[in-house]
């Protein structure tokens, strides 16, 4: 038995913690952490990245409701 499997998926998750180290500021790697956890969500539930990123910070800014947070999360999002 291997763990190859598990070992290629988790990389870029310590790559990514390995550069985070280098951000310049503690605030500059808090934001690059929760940005790195919502990519990968995303990509754990077969959405793109990009265009998740792009329709969540449009809804934010033409006024999503606070109250209804929970549809901007990557699982509820809609292709």
């Amino acid at each position: 038995m291997d763990n190859n499997t598990v070992e290629r998926t988790i990389r870029p998750i310590a790559l990514s913690r390995k550069n985070a180290l280098f951000a310049g500021h503690d605030a500059c790697a808090a934001n690059w952490g929760v940005i790195a956890s919502l990519i990968e969500t995303c990509k754990l539930n077969d959405v793109d990245p990009h265009a998740y990123l792009a329709n969540t910070l449009t809804a934010i800014v033409e006024g999503h409701k606070q109250s209804q947070i929970n549809d901007l999360l990557p699982w509820n999002y809609v292709k």
